[in-house]
């Protein structure tokens, strides 16, 4: 059984030298948060550490610490949603991120088998946005985690007298803090982890997608075009399969984390401050931030998928325009679009190029195509327009795309959720 599982590190020698990516650093953060489990021992270590701080420690604290002769600043009356919260979706990203691993290994689960055909400008941008990716792990983590320091190491002094203690007061506090801190920074760490690899996935598309919109910029066959597209709405599938359960079940998860957490603070007899609902509060932050990394993400690398096919119609606009202007001329055209004869000229006052336009709109930055009417004909350029329409590329989840129309569907959905709960504690 050991020989069929993919290392989490891929071998020295199987690395390519032109690749230059950290994945040591990766399969690190990998070990230390013991999701590696290339090994038979190592998945057995990783499962229990998964088991005792993600499910153990959680139920044990909840009871033997649970104080009815307490003041009401340490009840903790939120206590059990929060943790269920946290619990179950670190046990979707261990699940999901366990199989994942194991199943593809950690070299082609992030697609960095496909590099090697990529650019160097492709590979070094990719390089830059793994170190970015433990950046942003980290200062999503470390802000989150030490809000929780200040609100337990709060809770265990001003409370020592009242809380219930085993042996020495003082060690028992102290275990039972650390423990709760460890279990906590766990359960945020692997879900973090998931939502960061997966918008590092979406930006590699979203390099890919830029390369593939310079084909539009220089003499290229159709049948070359439609076969790269072919290719990324081919990686776009594999991602949207791998993803598509652990989105939805994410959405459905925080959604239901959320409305109970309103069921119980909006309770006639609840009192909501800062020193009970602390700790539901940062676990609904870190939730929400979660989902809205990967929601992003997905839409983002959506969008731009779409934009080639408004690149490709324009090109196909410029082209046809052009060639009727050169109807009666046999003079053959050159890559570059002189200024005297440039199509829709005043276009270039509209715009200027030292103005920063929008993020989403870096496939759509150029205001003149080079024109080839002499190499392709109307027929296959509209061919090529008609099938990008009809073929559109992005991340789906259960066969819908995640574009904005489905957030705004879902936010609806929410809305009318949250509108309902309202209706029924409020009244």
């Amino acid at each position: 059984m050991e020989d069929q599982r993919h290392p989490i590190l891929p071998k020295q020698n199987s690395i390519s030298s032109h690749e230059g990516l950290e994945l040591k650093s990766f399969g690190s953060c990998l070990k230390w948060v013991f999701v590696d489990q290339s090994s038979i021992w190592r998945t057995g270590l990783s499962w229990s550490i998964f088991f005792v701080l993600a499910i153990g420690v959680p139920l044990v604290t909840h009871f033997l610490l649970s104080c009815s002769s307490c003041d009401a600043n340490h009840s903790r009356p939120y206590h059990v949603v929060s943790q269920i919260s946290l619990s179950l979706f670190a046990m979707l990203s261990f699940i999901s991120l366990s199989c994942w691993t194991r199943k593809f290994g950690l070299k082609r689960f992030l697609f960095l088998d496909k590099l090697c055909d990529a650019s160097e400008k492709v590979r070094h941008e990719y390089k830059q946005q793994f170190q970015n990716s433990m950046k942003l792990l980290c200062l999503i983590v470390f802000p989150c985690f030490a809000a929780e320091c200040v609100y337990k190491i709060w809770w265990y002094v001003s409370g020592a007298t009242e809380l219930p203690y085993y042996g020495n007061m003082y060690l028992s506090d102290t275990i039972f803090c650390m423990l709760e801190l460890c279990s906590w920074l766990y359960r945020t760490t692997i879900f973090f982890l998931v939502c960061v690899l997966f918008r590092l996935i979406c930006h590699l598309q979203i390099l890919r997608l830029e390369i593939f919109a310079q084909v539009f910029q220089k003499e290229t066959e159709v049948e070359t075009i439609m076969m790269e597209h072919n290719k990324i709405r081919r990686t776009f599938r594999i991602i949207s399969h791998r993803f598509r359960a652990f989105i939805l079940v994410s959405l459905i998860m925080v959604t239901a984390s959320q409305l109970a957490s309103l069921v119980v603070i909006t309770r006639s007899s609840a009192h909501v401050n800062i020193y009970k609902a602390g700790e539901l509060a940062l676990c609904s932050i870190s939730l929400v931030t979660s989902l809205f990394i990967c929601l992003r993400s997905a839409t983002k690398v959506t969008h731009k998928a779409q934009k080639v096919t408004g690149l490709a119609a324009k090109w196909n606009v410029c082209a046809t325009i052009h060639s009727f202007d050169y109807a009666e001329t046999e003079t053959p055209m050159v890559p570059q679009v002189s200024s005297d004869h440039q199509v829709f000229p005043f276009g270039a006052d509209l715009e200027s190029d030292d103005e920063e336009g929008d993020e989403d709109d870096d496939l759509d930055n150029t205001k003149l195509v080079p024109i080839f009417t002499n190499t392709i004909s109307f027929q296959k350029r509209q061919a090529l327009v008609k099938y990008l329409e009809h073929n559109r590329a992005g991340i789906t989840v259960f066969g819908s795309m995640v574009d904005r129309t489905w957030l705004h569907s879902i936010f609806g959905i929410q809305l009318a959720l949250l509108l309902w709960m309202l209706n029924k504690t409020i009244s």
